[in-house]
């Protein structure tokens, strides 16, 4: 996305890794080189005076062919060595699939570095092993073990780290901007050549470290560094938490190495783009830019390994909300295996050190405490915002917990989240002083001048329906996972005190409640001397309403949901903003005034899932508009804003927002219908015309599934199962069994046992009537055992194939009954019905 800049002729080489230019190494007449290649990548080893890759090429396209190239190299007591000077001439041996170079040995009288090079081939792949040895431990101001110097920013598009998040080349907009991270695999892509480098390093018992900078010549530098030691940034001075600089390439604090021998390995592999991140096919809309919203912008709030959220890592101060439910949401979108892995141990790491001993959540980490309220920090980086107590980051951090859970199925994990997820919201749930099914905020009244949700300079007070719609959203969503951890009075509980918060929050404003009668929408928040306030129809309170079962009238929707509408069409704007119409100059900080101004009715798309999701039921075809809107603004400036501007919408603001992909998530979750359940694949469409015929790539819980949506026909299928249905179902498939789930039952209604591959297609599912065609591929007769649940208990009922009543079968105690069937024919039409 960058314009290609001429590149100056190199009459020095440059050490990118140090902010220094050394001299380029002499040139010795018996200096040879020899190429190593696979069928993907294919390297060029120089050696002599020198021992440095000159080239290096990924499925043809040659990615390094500069002089610099790639080398090792270290910087200690401000003197730079390099595998560029060598003290001696290495030597080359070559054996089947194997090439060494040897002695490889740089430095001077202070400090030598002995190295030993094995290249090994391995199918498509080329294993580079390092043998390291320092003649005394030193303290290393800068590694690179080794440093590769792409020829352009824009060789690739981005690099996927090993944890999900990315390095995004966009975002280099300057020269010298450097990015570190502490991973062991990086994943570079460009989806226009559809070209992919795999780069995973192996050091068994150290820490790695990666880096990344746009050079002065504009290329991109790539760097490793192995310590025995987790690598700590340089800045800032007392935090030591800035992973992102401008203007400089000194990201890592210096370390202690000893004078010991190690070994680390580099693995470079091919992968094609498209085969392992292409979606499928999306009719209707422009599948490269829903990929490219997905796979860029929904990843930049990963900072690092440990640290996922909505801002991005190039915010000059680096925050991250953790008062933010969609960020385990985004997974559903990004679907990466790698980010839902990362973030496993990134909320593993909030656990331990962003919950506070009285079950408070801290609301933000950042890189510096300059956002934090005096003294509210601790060390790990997480603090109290100088706005308020954020409160929604309590339930917040159940919620996220508890959709991940939904997405890997790993039962394990969340048990170790379930003691602190219950002590989060138990300090919330304590709020409620008043005894309503509302909690109460740290402030009573907006005169306090202090907020308490993600609308930070706004003074939401005492009962925050803002908070309280996503308290009832972590509490139905932790209540499923409590009865998966077999706690079915836990769950009770949590499910009863959301009925009652749902009660409070349905009631008018004038009973208590948060509706309000004559501006037919639900208000920010209510004051403790009962003054009502937000009355301005804030977007998000109400989208949550109803995209999270608040809000289960329906005529109530409809008011929602058409007023803004229609207001969205007189003013033209391409997307929802924060209030559709001005708070009271009272109700926030001075500077959101007049309207429209900040967070006082300018467009910030982190709201577009929820937005989706309400629209989706009632009109998705207007759901889709904003999708298609939002697509079309990523077409011209890449989302990179914070928010957008009401009357003018430009975008603003140099905090970029992971949160700008929502509504694009909320078409895979709302309008696709794709919902990655614990135990199931959970489809629930809300197809339109237009989108009729996409097939999607899915990952689910180690598979690569198929998604098919047309009106009134939806497919889920692996490389040997397929189901096809009218509505909405869940399917699951191991190796030799597939089930189908009716509807949103959270138990197999049907499951066969199988050995060959089976098609199952869906007719017709109620109590009066089941009725099913398999279907297989195969010519071979096919052994199948049926299991069909969800039936009464004790009762007779027929099975019939094509018409003809093949057995009565009694069902069971628990409404279950089996039989086996061996299928002959390519398909058969099997129902099931009550005996006469």
């Amino acid at each position: 996305m960058f314009t290609k800049k001429p590149i100056t002729p190199l009459l020095l080489t440059l050490l990118l890794l140090f902010s220094f230019i050394g001299s380029k190494a002499d040139t010795i007449a018996d200096d040879k080189s020899i190429s190593i290649s696979t069928p993907k990548i294919a390297i060029r080893l120089a050696y002599g005076g020198k021992a440095q890759i000159t080239s290096l090429s990924v499925n043809g396209q040659k990615v390094v062919s500069n002089a610099d190239g790639v080398f090792t190299s270290v910087k200690v007591d401000g003197k730079v060595y390099s595998s560029l000077h060598l003290n001696a001439k290495p030597v080359l041996q070559q054996s089947a699939g194997k090439t060494t170079l040897n002695g490889i040995k740089y430095g001077d009288k202070d400090l030598t570095i002995t190295e030993n090079w094995i290249f090994t081939k391995k199918g498509s792949d080329i294993t580079w092993q390092v043998e390291r040895t320092f003649s005394k431990a030193a303290k290393i101001e800068e590694a690179a073990m080794p440093v590769i110097n792409f020829d352009n920013i824009n060789t690739w598009e981005g690099a996927y780290q090993g944890y999900g998040g990315l390095a995004w080349f966009y975002l280099f907009n300057e020269k010298l901007c450097t990015y570190g991270v502490h991973t062991r695999s990086t994943n570079f892509w460009n989806s226009k050549t559809g070209n992919g480098l795999n780069i995973t390093v192996n050091a068994p018992g150290k820490a790695v470290a990666m880096k990344y900078t746009r050079t002065n010549d504009d290329k991109l530098a790539y760097s490793v560094t192995v310590s025995d030691k987790q690598m700590i940034p340089k800045s800032d001075s007392g935090t030591n938490r800035r992973l992102f600089l401008r203007k400089r390439t000194d990201v890592w604090a210096p370390f202690q190495a000893p004078a010991l021998k190690n070994n680390q390995s580099i693995t470079f592999s091919y992968f094609d783009y498209n085969d392992k991140y292409g979606r499928g096919k999306l009719a209707g809309l422009n599948g490269a830019q829903v990929n490219a919203v997905l796979g860029t912008i929904a990843r930049i709030g990963v900072i690092d390994s440990l640290h996922f959220g909505g801002n991005s890592w190039a915010t000059p101060y680096g925050p991250i909300c953790l008062h933010e439910q969609y960020i385990g949401q985004l997974g559903l979108g990004i679907n990466d295996p790698a980010y839902l892995k990362g973030y496993e141990s990134c909320l593993d790491f909030y656990r331990d050190h962003a919950i506070q001993p009285d079950g408070r959540v801290y609301s933000r980490w950042a890189y510096t405490n300059e956002d934090a309220a005096p003294g509210q920090f601790n060390k790990d980086g997480f603090y109290e915002a100088q706005w308020g107590i954020l409160m929604d980051s309590n339930p917040d951090i159940v919620t996220n917990v508890a959709e991940l859970y939904n997405m890997t199925g790993d039962k394990a994990w969340v048990k170790t989240h379930q003691a602190s997820c219950e002590k989060a919201l138990a300090w919330i749930m304590k709020r409620d002083g008043n005894n309503n099914g509302l909690v109460e905020m740290m402030t009573d009244s907006q005169n306090q001048k202090k907020s308490s949700d993600w609308i930070d300079i706004i003074w939401a007070s005492y009962e925050n329906a803002f908070v309280n719609a996503k308290l009832y959203h972590a509490l139905v969503e932790w209540a499923v996972v409590e009865r998966q951890l077999n706690n079915p009075e836990k769950a009770r509980y949590y499910e009863n005190f959301a009925a009652k918060l749902k009660a409070s929050f349905n009631k008018p404003t004038s009973e208590g409640g948060l509706w309000d009668e004559e501006k037919q929408c639900y208000v920010h928040w209510r004051d403790k001397d009962n003054s009502i306030h937000g009355r301005n129809m804030i977007t998000p309170v109400n989208f949550m309403a109803i995209a999270y079962g608040i809000c289960d009238d329906k005529n109530r929707t409809k008011l929602i949901l058409d007023n803004i509408e229609a207001q969205m069409q007189r003013e033209k704007l391409f997307f929802w903003p924060l209030a559709m119409t001005s708070y009271e100059p009272a109700e926030g900080k001075e500077y959101q005034f007049p309207f429209p101004e900040y967070e006082n009715g300018d467009l910030f798309l982190s709201w577009g899932s929820v937005a989706v999701a309400a629209y989706a039921s009632y009109d998705p075809t207007l759901a889709v508009k904003y999708v298609k809107n939002v697509l079309e603004q990523y077409s011209k400036d890449g989302l990179a804003y914070q928010r957008y501007g009401r009357q003018k919408q430009d975008g603003r603001g140099d905090d970029i927002l992971s949160g700008n992909s929502l509504s694009i998530v909320g078409l895979y979750q709302a309008i696709y219908g794709i919902n990655p359940l614990y135990n199931r694949f959970y489809l629930d469409p809300h197809i339109t015309p237009e989108l009729a015929g996409t097939e999607l790539k899915y990952n689910y819980q180690g598979q690569r599934l198929t998604i098919g949506l047309d009106i009134d026909s939806y497919t889920v299928s692996n490389h040997k199962f397929k189901v096809i249905s009218p509505k909405s179902f869940g399917f699951n498939a191991t190796a030799n069994q597939l089930s189908y789930f009716n509807g949103n039952e959270d138990k197999a209604a049907l499951t066969v046992t199988s050995n060959k591959s089976l098609t199952i297609k869906i007719n017709n599912w109620s109590d009066g009537k089941i009725e099913w065609v398999q279907s297989k591929s195969t010519s071979s007769a096919a052994p199948l055992t049926y299991r069909v649940s969800k039936l009464k208990p004790n009762e007779d009922y027929t099975v019939a194939v094509a018409g003809k009543i093949i057995a009565t079968k009694k069902s069971d105690t628990k409404g279950e009954l089996s039989f086996n069937r061996i299928a002959s024919a390519a398909s058969e039409n099997i129902s099931i019905s009550h005996a006469n």
